[in-house]
């Protein structure tokens, strides 16, 4: 039995906590606190562990994300129940397309730190599709699966989410204003949006 359980802990280790950093930074963004993301992701790792014999190998991050976004969102529910109460109606939220549009473009200007405080001031849905997409990299399948929604939902999250961001980063004065507010280094939005949110573990 006991060699069942280090060999269960080594397996564990090996496949859940090279997805330390990536659990941190979704749970941080669905938070908006270090110290609430942190119990969060404890939580998480704590079920992940519990539940670790019905995981059949596979994509071991989408596998954490999932139980770290479930996890933030019982957390949100007992914590702040109104930032969980948002209605989202498939129908009205028509797919958009999520090619490199000029709300993408301008994005990719904005500077690291306006941009990171414009992402916490969306709804938590939003919140959650930019960060799968722009920070993890993840596919729009991965997406879907972690989410629990339709591929079209994400999609139309991604776009719709972009679009309040440039009106948040603009302050509703349009695209020719902000393209004139904000500069740096056009480096992409991934990359600078990823440093801002690393987290030593």
């Amino acid at each position: 039995m006991r060699s069942q359980e280090r060999d269960k802990l080594a397996s564990f280790e090996e496949s859940v906590l090279p997805h330390l950093g990536a659990a941190y930074n979704l749970a941080r963004w669905l938070t908006r606190n270090e110290h609430d993301a942190e119990d969060v992701v404890q939580e998480a790792y704590l079920r992940s562990f519990k539940f670790f014999a019905g995981f059949r190998g596979g994509d071991s991050r989408s596998w954490l994300l999932t139980i770290v976004r479930n996890t933030c969102y019982t957390w949100m529910k007992q914590n702040r129940s109104r930032e969980c109460t948002t209605v989202f109606d498939e129908e009205i939220h028509a797919l958009e397309s999520d090619g490199l549009d000029p709300e993408a473009q301008l994005l990719e200007k904005v500077n690291t730190e306006v941009l990171k405080r414009a992402l916490d001031e969306l709804p938590i849905e939003f919140r959650e599709a930019i960060v799968l997409r722009e920070l993890e990299e993840m596919s729009y399948k991965e997406i879907a699966d972690i989410s629990g929604v339709p591929l079209g939902t994400v999609m139309s999250r991604l776009a719709r989410g972009r679009k309040r961001l440039l009106r948040v980063l603009t302050g509703g004065k349009g695209k020719e204003a902000s393209a004139n507010r904000f500069s740096g280094p056009d480096s992409g939005q991934r990359q600078r949006t990823r440093k801002a949110s690393e987290h030593e573990v």
